[in-house]
This record gives structure tokens, C-alpha cells and sequence, in this order.
């Protein structure tokens, strides 16, 4: 059951919700791919990434089979 908000007037979260979905909307169909990229959403959302900027730096960022594990002496 979804609760209900009353008379208090539209959910905030929602609103912005929909203003972004709006902006992907408008960047999707001005777009000459068929997909957006990950780099073109997180511009047209204004989000920093938290991700590698490189293939080298996502290698490197991965521990390797076994490393840091409990097991290990």
C-alpha cells in the first residue's frame, strides 16, 4: 500500500525526479548515438563520477584473486 501525503502538496524528490529524467530526455534525442554515454549522463545530471578515467586505473583499482582475503597467511 502506498502512503499518502496528504494536502501537503506535491513530493519534493519527485519533482526533481522528473526535471532530471527531463534533462536526460532532451540530451537523448539531440544525441547522434543511439545510447548515451556514461560520461554524457553524468554531465547532464552535473554528477562527478567516482569511476577510473582509464581502462589502467579500473585494472588497478581491482584487488587481485586472493589478495586481502581472511585465508590468506
Amino acid at each position: 500500500m502506498v502512503a499518502r501525503r496528504g494536502s501537503s502538496g506535491p513530493d519534493p524528490v519527485a519533482l526533481v525526479e522528473i526535471d532530471l529524467y527531463g534533462d536526460l530526455m532532451i540530451a537523448a534525442s539531440s544525441a547522434d548515438e543511439d545510447r548515451l554515454s556514461t560520461d554524457r549522463i553524468d554531465e547532464v545530471l552535473r554528477v562527478q563520477a567516482d569511476r577510473p578515467d582509464s581502462a589502467e586505473e579500473a585494472k588497478a583499482a581491482v584487488p587481485e584473486a586472493g589478495a586481502g582475503s581472511p585465508d590468506t597467511p
